[in-house]
């Protein structure tokens, strides 16, 4: 994506299905992605906004699920995401502590676009999700403003930059520098092509752990190193999951399950603070804020069909994560702290692959 170098340019190639056109959560059609980024010293944060489709997403709702695979976190609007199995508004991603920032600077962006909100109809419900970028980051300084949020919804596309981009920008994956990452595969059905596509914010996992396509790269960077110690497993890592398929809500969270096989496949195990957080939805059914009828019809998967969306997920989830670190630069944040990109030492570990 903005043409970046991504971990297939590299000749790495994850799982065995075909990506979608972008490689990216963007190949779902209507889906787009906005970031803001704010570096300066210290400062190394930012915003990331998805936005389901291209109307009016309140009026327009989509069918969602959402998952937590390890609950050290501070996500908002899953309540009632899980109760209705609806999203109706953009997902905003940041830092920890902006986390209410984003969700005032997200009600007034609805608010501007639905003049029934609050009036003559009921409320909104928002969906933020945040890691902890506060090693690079001063993230006690709240430097993330309700303009920021706007920029990031305003300016969403199908292209957009992966790595320390957004809320990707102070972000640490697999003790090296992390972010924002994407990829999708193509799933074909009933002589159709669907896609699943999969956006990463990922900030967890320690450097010995890393593993590549199977290769024990955490490992081969620690001989490079000549220190083995890398801390423990904490962060957080958000997954966004879109698709076109027509899935119900309990269908798309036995989806969104299954992509923690694809980060466990990069080696983590989700340790005791990592916050690890799956929110995937499907663009095929939409419903109407202001449905009349009493009953509407949906075309829903039949369940026996359901395996190789699994290994979609899992796959992109996979590619994903590698994404977001190998479109990484070295960054220096607070404290004159370093992070050092993956590109660093890809090219020793692709020499004893």
């Amino acid at each position: 994506m903005k043409n970046q170098k991504r971990i297939r340019d590299y000749g790495i190639i994850i799982g065995k299905m075909s990506p979608g056109e972008r490689n990216s959560i963007t190949d779902v059609e209507g889906v787009s992605v906005g970031h803001f980024s704010l570096i300066n010293g210290n400062i190394n944060t930012g915003v990331t906004a998805v936005i389901p489709h291209g109307g009016n997403t309140f009026r327009e709702k989509v069918v969602a699920a959402s998952y937590v695979i390890n609950g050290f976190g501070k996500t908002m609007g899953t309540i009632q995401l899980e109760e209705l199995g609806t999203i109706e508004t953009p997902i905003i991603l940041t830092n920890t502590l902006s986390v209410g920032t984003a969700h005032q600077a997200l009600v007034e962006y609805m608010l501007s676009g639905n003049e029934d909100i609050g009036d003559t109809t009921g409320t909104v419900n928002p969906i933020i999700c945040e890691c902890n970028d506060g090693y690079l980051n001063d993230i006690r300084g709240l430097h993330i403003k309700r303009a920021h949020i706007f920029h990031a919804l305003e300016h969403a596309a199908v292209e957009f930059e992966e790595g320390a981009a957004g809320a990707g920008s102070g972000m640490i994956c697999y003790g090296l520098k992390g972010g924002i990452g994407t990829a999708s595969r193509r799933v074909r059905l009933d002589d159709k092509d669907f896609v699943i596509g999969i956006m990463v914010l990922s900030n967890f996992g320690s450097k010995a752990d890393l593993i590549i396509d199977g290769i024990k790269a955490g490992e081969i960077i620690g001989d490079i190193e000549k220190n083995k110690e890398s801390g423990n497993d904490k962060g957080s890592v958000i997954v966004i999951m879109a698709t076109d398929i027509p899935m119900t809500h309990r269908q798309l969270k036995r989806v969104c399950k299954r992509t923690a096989a694809g980060l466990s496949r990069t080696g983590t195990h989700f340790g005791n603070g990592s916050g690890d957080v799956v929110i995937g939805f499907s663009t095929a059914n939409k419903l109407n804020h202001y449905e009349e009828d009493s009953f509407v019809e949906f075309r829903v998967l039949q369940e026996n069909k359901i395996d190789e969306i699994f290994i979609g997920a899992i796959e992109a989830t996979e590619e994903a994560v590698l994404n977001s670190m190998i479109c990484a630069d070295t960054t220096k944040g607070r404290k004159e702290r370093i992070i050092y990109s993956l590109k660093e030492y890809i090219s020793e570990i692709l020499k004893r692959i």
